[in-house]
C-alpha cells in the first residue's frame, strides 16, 4: 500500500506555519520552505525578547531612581544600601513609578531613609 502524503494532518501543520507567516512580505507569507524558516526565526526572536524586556524595565527602572535620588544628594548605590538597611521593602518598579508620577512622597522615602 503506498504511503499517504496527502493527508488532514499535513495540511493542518501546513497551514498552522502559513496562517503564522500572514502579512510577511512576498514568498515568505505564501511558500512553505521560506515561511516555516521566517516563523520559526520570529519565535526564537519573541522568545528572546520576552526575556529581554524584563532587562529592559529594569535598566530604566534604575536610571529613573537614580536620576530621582541624585536630585536629594545621594547615589543609587547608598539609596539601595540604605533602603536595605532601613528594612524597606519597595521594589525598584514601585520606587521609579512614585520618582516618576508622585516626586514629593518619593522625597519622603528619600528623607525616611536617610535619617
Amino acid at each position: 500500500m503506498p504511503r499517504a502524503t496527502y493527508s488532514v494532518p499535513s495540511h493542518r501543520k501546513r497551514k498552522k506555519v502559513l496562517i503564522h507567516a500572514k502579512g510577511y512580505w512576498g514568498g515568505k507569507s505564501r511558500l512553505l520552505r521560506s515561511a516555516k524558516e521566517s516563523v520559526e526565526r520570529a519565535w526564537q526572536y519573541a522568545y528572546r525578547d520576552r526575556r529581554q524586556r524584563r532587562r529592559d524595565f529594569r535598566r530604566l527602572w534604575i536610571a529613573r531612581i537614580n536620576a530621582a535620588v541624585r536630585l536629594h544628594g545621594l547615589s543609587y548605590s547608598k539609596f539601595l544600601a540604605l533602603l536595605r538597611e532601613k528594612h524597606v521593602d519597595l521594589d525598584r518598579k514601585q520606587l521609579a513609578e512614585l520618582a516618576v508620577s508622585d516626586p514629593a512622597a518619593f522625597q519622603k522615602v528619600v528623607e525616611s531613609v536617610r535619617d
